[in-house]
C-alpha cells in the first residue's frame, strides 16, 4: 500500500521565472512514485498590496506563463488556485496543514526556488512504512545547502559540511550559489547507501519540510501570529511545546536544494527593475514594509509564549509604513 502525500507551494507573481524549475524536478520525483498517491497543491497569488507589478499589461504576460507551466500538470492529482487576497508563506502553510491533514498520510513544504529530490517520495513512503505504526508523529528531512553558522551543520549534506561559510555566487556551496536539477541529480544518483539519522532536538527550516499528518492533526501548526515570516521557526517552537521530542528522521546524504539567492526569484516589481540583483536578498530589504514585516514577524515568533506580549499583525505594519 502507497503513501498518500500532499506537496503544496505558494507562487508569488513574481516568482514566475523561477517557477519551471521546481516543477521540472517535481514531475521527476512524482513519476518515480506513484503518481496517483501524490496530489500536487499550488496557490498562485497575483496580490499586489506589498509588491507591485512593474508594467500595466505585465499581468497578462505572467498569467500565460502560468499556465504554461501547470498545463504540465494536466495528467496528475492537481489543486491548482489563483489567489487575489494577500497570502504569505505562513497563511499559505497554515491553510495546506489545515487542510490536508485528514486528507493524506504526509505533508510536504514545496518552495518555488526549491529543487525536488528525484528519490523523495520513494524515501519518504519507505519512512513512512518503517515507523507510522510505532511512531506516527514524526517529521523528515532531507540534507541541504551550506548554511550561515555551524549550528546547521547538523542538517547540511555531507559535500558541504566542511565548507567554510561563502556569499561568493561561484562557490558550488555557498549561500548564494543556484544549484541546477543535473548537479542535483548527479550528487544523488552517486549514493548507494541511505544514511538515515535522528536529529534531537529540531533543526529545519520550511524548504522541502516532511510532516506526518498526525502531527498536525493533534494541533501543531503555524500559529497565526507567525503572519508573514519566521513561519518554520514559530512551528518548530509549537512542536517543542506540544510534544517536546518526536522523531525528526533526517535522509543527510540526499540533497534537497534550496536556490534562496535565484537571481530570477524577483522579476518584474516595481522600482526594482533597475537595481542590482546580484544580490537578490537585499532587493525585499529595500521597501520599508519588507523590514517592518520581518521585524514584527521575529517579535511575533519569539514571544509565543509570553504572556504580557501582544502579537502584531499588518495593520501595525502599514501604519508605521505610512509614518
Amino acid at each position: 500500500m502507497t503513501t498518500s502525500i500532499a506537496i503544496g507551494c505558494l507562487v508569488q507573481w513574481y516568482e514566475i521565472e523561477i517557477l519551471s524549475e521546481y516543477i521540472d524536478t517535481l514531475l521527476d520525483a512524482v513519476n518515480e512514485y506513484d503518481k496517483d498517491s501524490i496530489t500536487i497543491d499550488i496557490k498562485f497569488s497575483i496580490n499586489q498590496d506589498l509588491e507591485k507589478i512593474d508594467k500595466e499589461d505585465r499581468l497578462i504576460y505572467i498569467l500565460s506563463r502560468f499556465d504554461d507551466q501547470v498545463n504540465r500538470l494536466e495528467n496528475f492529482k492537481t489543486n491548482l488556485i489563483i489567489e487575489n487576497d494577500l497570502v504569505t508563506i505562513a497563511d499559505y502553510r497554515r491553510e495546506f496543514n489545515n487542510y490536508y491533514c485528514d486528507k493524506v498520510d504526509i505533508l510536504v513544504w514545496g518552495e518555488t526556488d526549491m529543487l525536488v529530490p528525484k528519490q523523495m517520495f520513494n524515501i519518504i513512503h519507505g519512512i513512512h512504512s518503517q515507523v507510522s505504526s510505532s511512531t506516527p508523529k514524526y517529521l523528515l528531512t532531507f540534507g541541504i545547502n551550506k548554511m550561515w553558522d555551524s549550528s546547521w551543520k547538523v542538517i547540511e549534506h555531507p559535500s558541504f559540511t566542511c565548507k567554510e561559510h561563502s556569499d561568493n555566487p561561484n562557490d558550488w556551496w555557498g549561500v548564494r550559489y543556484v544549484t541546477s536539477q543535473q548537479e542535483m541529480n548527479r550528487i544523488n544518483e552517486s549514493v548507494t547507501d541511505l544514511d538515515i539519522v535522528n536529529i534531537s532536538p529540531f533543526k529545519f527550516n520550511g524548504c522541502g519540510l516532511v510532516i506526518a499528518s498526525e502531527v498536525v492533526k493533534a494541533g501543531a501548526n503555524i500559529p497565526k501570529s507567525a503572519f508573514f515570516v519566521h513561519e518554520d521557526t514559530a512551528f518548530l517552537l509549537m512542536l517543542q511545546k506540544l510534544f517536546g521530542n518526536i522523531p525528526q528522521y533526517h535522509a543527510k546524504n540526499i540533497y534537497l536544494p534550496h536556490n534562496r539567492k535565484h537571481l530570477d526569484k524577483r522579476a518584474f516589481i516595481k522600482g526594482e527593475t533597475d537595481m542590482d540583483k546580484s544580490n537578490i536578498g537585499l532587493l525585499r530589504k529595500s521597501h520599508h514594509w519588507y523590514v517592518k514585516g520581518n521585524q514584527f514577524s521575529e517579535e511575533n515568533c519569539y514571544n509565543l509564549f509570553n504572556p504580557t506580549y501582544k502579537a502584531k499583525t499588518w495593520k501595525d505594519v502599514f501604519n508605521e509604513d505610512s509614518q
